[in-house]
């Protein structure tokens, strides 16, 4: 496991995050929702505090199996939460307070158990057994470092709005406001010390999204350009509609699409804070959405409905939501959805294909797949990139250009 730098355990810190995980598994809700009601439950705590019980969350849900392996049985009440805290602290290196939750916990047994179950990926790495089995199939010897890139805490990664500022102007604005980032490529800053960035004069003016470098390398594929017609189809609250409506410099028409209203409502408010005027959000409401707009883009975008397995990092509860019947299911959507959307294309038109998964089951072997369907005969492929998060340090996600001839 990653090593946290020491800090004072304190009791209601620690109860937080035992309620908050209760909630997570026994309740089975998401953790960024759980998170955010925590954090807004005690408007004392300050910033430091607020940053230790996120973090603490966010790393026993990643961690989840090994640590209940360690502790002997799954969690089923707040002191057992309790005792998964302490056995991750005990396992990187830190002493305990000898406190009553804590007492059952012998240090030294539990450092035993650690170095023995080093032989087990899928516990040390904390992963099902069958998404640990999936990953071996389809990756092969990619896998087992891709696993472990995926365990890794997230970066927090920005894209500046060229729409109103650069990189470097940027990174000034953002240290002038106590945060501090430094340059990845293109627009990307990476927050090396960090505030609340929402908080942030810059973030309220639209100067930035949050977006991991791996999605802003999409936008930039489809190769778009001003004045042209482009339909983001699976569109969700437009973190690479923004993006495409940066590169087309504001100018064209750009249609989100998107079957949940409520994630265009968001992408409404995110385009007024950026300044973009030329997004259309249009909810899917039946087939006829997609029907009227057939033959009619320059440029379309499906960033389609996957098992997220690229993103791990970022949402680490997804590996115990997730079923082997929803991984199957989701590869019959994104096939419906390629062969279906493909017609919104005009002739010379470009379909990008992404998803945020490094299985290729769900990436190179869809395009193939839609390339041999009787749809797809009407396309060539120009160009398919993998992203692995040990190759380039950022999420796991794959992105195919076609072209229709």
């Amino acid at each position: 496991m990653p090593q946290d730098k020491p800090i004072a355990l304190f009791p209601p810190h620690l109860r937080a995050i035992a309620q908050a995980l209760g909630a997570i598994f026994q309740d089975g809700f998401y953790a960024d929702k759980v998170i955010e009601r925590t954090l807004r439950a005690d408007k004392r705590r300050g910033a430091r505090d607020r940053s230790f019980i996120a973090e603490n969350i966010y790393e026993i849900v990643r961690w989840y199996r090994l640590l209940y392996t360690l502790r002997g049985g799954e969690p089923k009440n707040e002191n057992d939460w309790w005792e998964m805290i302490g056995i991750r602290y005990i396992i990187d290196g830190q002493a305990l307070p000898s406190w009553k939750e804590f007492k059952r916990l012998n240090a030294d047994k539990i450092r035993s158990q650690y170095r023995k179950l080093k032989t087990n990926r899928a516990i040390i790495e904390s992963i099902p057994d069958w998404m640990d089995k999936l990953g071996m199939e389809e990756l092969q010897d990619k896998w087992p470092p891709t696993l472990h890139a995926l365990n890794r805490k997230a970066e927090v990664i920005l894209r500046t709005n060229l729409l109103k500022t650069n990189p470097a102007e940027l990174g000034k604005l953002l240290q002038s406001e106590g945060i501090r980032t430094e340059p990845i490529a293109d627009a990307a800053l990476r927050v090396t010390k960090r505030k609340s960035l929402f908080r942030t004069e810059a973030f309220k003016k639209g100067y930035f999204e949050v977006q991991d470098f791996s999605s802003q390398q999409v936008a930039p594929f489809c190769e778009v350009g001003p004045g042209m017609r482009v339909v983001d189809a699976c569109s969700g609250a437009g973190g690479k509609a923004l993006h495409l409506a940066v590169l087309m410099e504001n100018k064209g028409q750009l249609i989100s699409l998107d079957t949940a209203a409520w994630k265009l409502n968001e992408q409404r408010k995110r385009a007024r804070r950026n300044g973009i005027h030329i997004i259309e959000t249009r909810p899917i409401e039946n087939t006829k959405t997609i029907k009227r707009l057939r033959d009619s883009a320059d440029r379309l975008l499906l960033d389609v409905p996957c098992s997220g397995l690229g993103v791990l990092r970022r949402n680490p509860d997804s590996k115990w939501k997730l079923t082997p019947d929803f991984v199957a299911n989701i590869r019959e959507t994104q096939q419906e959805i390629i062969q279906s959307y493909s017609r919104i294309l005009r002739k010379d038109g470009k379909l990008i294909y992404a998803t945020c998964s490094v299985l290729p089951s769900e990436n190179q072997q869809q395009v193939e797949k839609f390339l041999a369907s009787e749809p797809g005969k009407a396309f060539e492929l120009e160009e398919q990139k993998s992203i692995l998060p040990q190759e380039e340090g950022f999420d796991g996600f794959f992105m195919a250009r076609l072209r229709k001839k």
